[in-house]
């Protein structure tokens, strides 16, 4: 069995640079991390164990009781954080710059008069934080929650992390069905997020199977085992090599070896060695190991 990875995989430089931040805190026990810090078990194990108090992600309240709260990658609304800084909390932000510019632009938007619609996944952190100062918007999910909207002026962003695919394709449909609407989109897919979708395209071509790692709760990753279904092959997540199945490659002669935007570097090798094991591969494009809540890795979008 021949091993390909992706030529973009893996960590982007927004998780990277929120790792780098939480590395470089003095005193853990004095932070609240607000949510996951990013979708990744091992990482988020590690910060327990390292002393971070942590907000579950579903239900975040500002009165935590550590002085220090760390934005996570994701980013939160403007309203949160006045919520946070009146109950008199320092911030350390790691929101990840791209993540901003989603913000900024759905500001862009509501400051226009528009209906701002949000494309991406409903509940998600990052869009949460993008809606959570807007008066009005919609989210879609999907192309069938398209709709003629109660307004002639809408305003279109996505989640950082969407499949530029089914960006464009929402967006198409947003004009059919509201064809005397002043529609403005502004495009906010991120360019990791981009270049690992296409390098997944381009490894789909040469391979019989996939398999990404990434958290189990990690939207990016998902995104890439269901773009493999869409084109036909076979997508296996896994967040480790434990979950890895003999059976799943007993008719496999390539297999494909990506990962979603919050996955060390340490794992997709433990992922990699364990595939080595399951035959005897040739691996193409091996990633370059480095910190200790990255373990052995750097290089960059939103674990998401």
């Amino acid at each position: 069995m021949k091993i390909i990875r992706a030529e973009e995989m893996g960590m982007c430089f927004g998780v990277r640079d929120a790792l780098q931040i939480a590395d470089e805190v003095a005193r853990p026990a004095d932070v609240t991390v607000y949510g996951e810090l990013v979708h990744n078990p091992v990482v988020n194990h590690r910060l327990s164990k390292a002393g971070f108090h942590q907000s579950r992600e579903n239900g975040r309240k500002p009165n935590v009781t550590t002085p220090l709260v760390l934005i996570t990658a994701h980013g939160i609304s403007d309203k949160e954080r006045n919520e946070l800084q009146a109950n008199n909390k320092q911030l350390i932000d790691t929101t990840c710059p791209l993540v901003q510019r989603a913000h900024e632009a759905a500001f862009d938007l509501r400051d226009e008069g528009r209906l701002v619609l949000v494309i991406g996944k409903s509940g998600h952190v990052e869009v949460q934080g993008i809606t959570g100062d807007l008066p009005r918007f919609e989210v879609i999910s999907t192309i069938e929650d398209v709709r003629r909207f109660d307004s002639d002026q809408l305003g279109v962003i996505s989640q950082t992390t969407m499949p530029m695919e089914q960006v464009s394709e929402i967006h198409a449909e947003i004009r059919r069905q509201n064809p005397n609407a002043d529609i403005r989109f502004i495009d906010t897919v991120c360019r990791p997020t981009k270049l690992r979708q296409q390098a997944m395209l381009d490894l789909l071509k040469r391979v019989d199977a996939v398999v990404a790692v990434g958290g189990m709760n990690s939207n990016n990753t998902r995104r890439l085992v269901n773009l493999c279904h869409e084109h036909g092959k076979p997508g296996y997540h896994v967040e480790n090599a434990e979950q890895l199945k003999t059976e799943w490659f007993s008719d496999v002669k390539v297999v494909g070896l990506t990962a979603g935007t919050s996955t060390l570097d340490e794992t997709i090798d433990e992922v990699q060695r364990a595939l080595e094991r399951m035959g005897s591969p040739v691996s193409v494009g091996l990633a370059s190991p480095t910190s200790s809540l990255q373990s052995e890795s750097r290089s960059g979008c939103v674990g998401n």
